[in-house]
């Protein structure tokens, strides 16, 4: 390996054409991109070794940033929502503004607490939980949203060796999102991986999770499984319960277009 000494010894007057290649190979691609006009400028500044090595510094950190936050925000698989700024906070007839809006601050990862969304349908549930993720991403947490039916089928899919390597990634992730418990029917076999996912997470890591169904009534979601009781009780030991209660957005959306085009057509 040549030393530092060793490069500076004797400099090439004459450009290297090949220094974007090999920006490019020791991963700098946004320095290697910007390269002709960054030193154009740096030219017309008048600007010190220092001061370029400085910009060259700050332009790759921002870019990988960014990068990082793509690859969190794709593997997140959060889906289209709507921002909370869109939230009508005075059509639910029950709701614990206050909770929610400090669960956006993500004060519960720290402690690696839960979060627990509970009420009926078209009430909101799934958009509050959507932002909150979207909010743990952008600040650099990892963060993975599945509804039930997709992490349990997903889970069911693998091989005994598989399955294990799944829930590790479960088990891992900075935030899971579980959301719809409660919408469809599982089997006892559904209930206990269900149950291992919240158990390896309990005390190490944040869940949030969004049911249509009051716990009491969730021997009806997974009906003959032994483990309900248990489960509630590593889901809820450090949770935040929050109930929403009212009439559903969507049926109320639903019957104002349908207004909407009875007028029209008149």
């Amino acid at each position: 390996m040549n030393s530092l000494n060793d490069t500076t010894k004797t400099p090439n007057p004459n450009p290297n054409p090949n220094l974007r290649d090999q920006l490019e190979r020791i991963s700098l691609t946004a320095v290697a991109a910007q390269l002709d006009d960054l030193l154009a400028y740096a030219s017309k500044q008048r600007w010190s070794p220092r001061q370029l090595l400085e910009q060259l510094a700050q332009i790759e950190v921002a870019e990988r940033a960014h990068r990082s936050l793509e690859r969190r925000l794709r593997a997140a698989e959060i889906r289209k929502f709507k921002p909370m700024a869109d939230f009508e906070w005075s059509w639910p007839t029950r709701i614990e503004r206050d909770v929610i809006e400090r669960a956006m601050t993500l004060d519960f990862l720290a402690e690696a607490r839960n979060l627990v969304l509970v009420g009926a349908n078209g009430l909101g549930k799934t958009m509050i939980a959507q932002n909150i993720c979207h909010a743990a991403v952008l600040a650099g947490h990892s963060v993975l949203f599945r509804t039930a039916s997709k992490l349990l089928t997903e889970l069911h899919r693998q091989t005994p060796e598989g399955r294990l390597r799944k829930l590790r990634s479960y088990a891992n992730v900075g935030l899971l999102c579980i959301d719809e418990v409660g919408y469809l029917s599982f089997d006892d076999k559904s209930a206990d991986l269900l149950y291992e996912v919240i158990n390896q997470r309990y005390e190490q890591k944040s869940l949030i999770l969004t049911t249509n169904k009051p716990f009491k009534e969730w021997n009806e979601v997974f009906p003959n499984a032994a483990c309900i009781a248990t489960m509630l009780d590593r889901l809820l030991h450090h949770a935040e319960v929050t109930v929403i209660e009212g009439s559903s957005y969507r049926v109320r959306e639903s019957e104002q277009e349908a207004t909407a085009r009875r007028r029209r057509k008149r």
